[in-house]
C-alpha cells in the first residue's frame, strides 16, 4: 500500500486588503473526502503542516449550506473526527519526500496566508514535480506553487493547471476585500496554461505528475484518480 503526504495550511486567518481578519482554515470536503478515499483503499496519509500546528478546520465548510445538506456536515465532521493523522501532523521542514509515493495539497483560504509564503512548501513541491511521483493540489492549494519561485522563476512555468477562478471568488463575495486573487497571480507570476470549467462544478487537469482541481467539489476526483495511480 502507497503513503501519501498531505500538506495542509496551518492558518487559522487571512489578512484582508482593509487589514481585517477573516477566519479560514483548510476546507473540510478537500480535506475529508480524499483522506477517506485513501484510508479506505488500505493507503496511510500523513499529514504535515507548516511548524507542525494541528491544522484548523474553516468552519464555514462544516455549514450544511456548505457541505450538501446536515447529512454531509455532519459525515464531514465524523471523518475529520476519526483523521487520527490530524492531531499529530509533521513539521514540512522535517519531511524526508522520499518516504511518500505521492503528495496532495488540499484548499480553503488557509494556502493563501501560509502556504503561499512558505519556503519548506517551495521545496517541496519543486521536488516533487521533479520525482516524477503524483503531485495532486486543489481549489485555493494551487497558491503553494507561488512559494516555489526563485529569483521570479518557478518549475510550474508552462504547466496545465486549474484552481479556484477568480468568479468563483467573486461569487463567494470575497474578491473585492482579497489582497490579491489566485488565479490572476497563477497567470501572471507563474506563467501556468491555466483552465477551468463552470463554476462550482467538479474539474481537473492532469499534465505530466501534476493533477490540479478547480474548487472543492473537484477534491473526490483528484482523489479517484490518485487511487488509480497508486493501485
Amino acid at each position: 500500500m502507497a503513503k501519501v503526504l498531505f500538506i495542509v495550511s496551518g492558518a487559522t486567518y487571512w489578512v484582508l486588503k482593509d487589514g481585517t481578519r477573516y477566519a479560514t482554515g483548510y476546507w473540510a470536503e478537500e480535506f475529508a473526502m480524499p483522506y477517506r478515499r485513501l484510508t479506505e483503499a488500505g493507503h496511510e496519509v500523513v499529514i504535515g503542516t507548516p511548524g507542525g500546528v494541528v491544522p484548523t478546520v474553516d468552519m464555514m465548510s462544516l455549514r450544511p449550506a456548505m457541505a450538501g445538506g446536515e447529512k454531509g456536515a455532519l459525515e464531514l465532521e465524523e471523518i475529520i473526527r476519526s483523521a487520527e493523522a490530524m492531531r499529530r501532523p509533521l513539521r514540512l521542514s522535517d519531511v524526508r519526500l522520499e518516504d511518500y509515493d505521492a503528495v496532495y495539497l488540499p484548499g480553503g483560504h488557509g494556502p493563501m496566508a501560509d502556504l503561499a509564503f512558505d519556503a519548506d512548501v517551495g521545496r517541496l513541491l519543486t521536488a516533487q514535480l521533479a520525482s516524477g511521483r503524483p503531485l495532486a493540489i486543489v481549489c485555493h492549494g494551487p497558491s503553494a506553487m507561488l512559494a516555489t519561485r526563485i529569483h521570479g522563476e518557478s518549475p510550474f512555468k508552462g504547466y496545465r493547471i486549474t484552481c479556484f477562478t477568480d468568479d468563483e471568488e467573486e461569487a463567494v463575495g470575497l474578491a473585492s476585500r482579497a489582497p490579491w486573487l489566485l488565479e490572476t497571480e497563477l497567470r501572471e507570476k507563474l506563467g501556468v496554461d491555466f483552465s477551468r470549467g463552470p463554476m462550482w462544478e467538479p474539474y481537473m487537469v492532469e499534465d505530466r505528475n501534476l493533477i490540479t482541481g478547480q474548487n472543492p467539489h473537484s477534491a473526490a476526483i483528484l482523489a479517484d484518480r490518485l487511487l488509480e495511480i497508486l493501485s
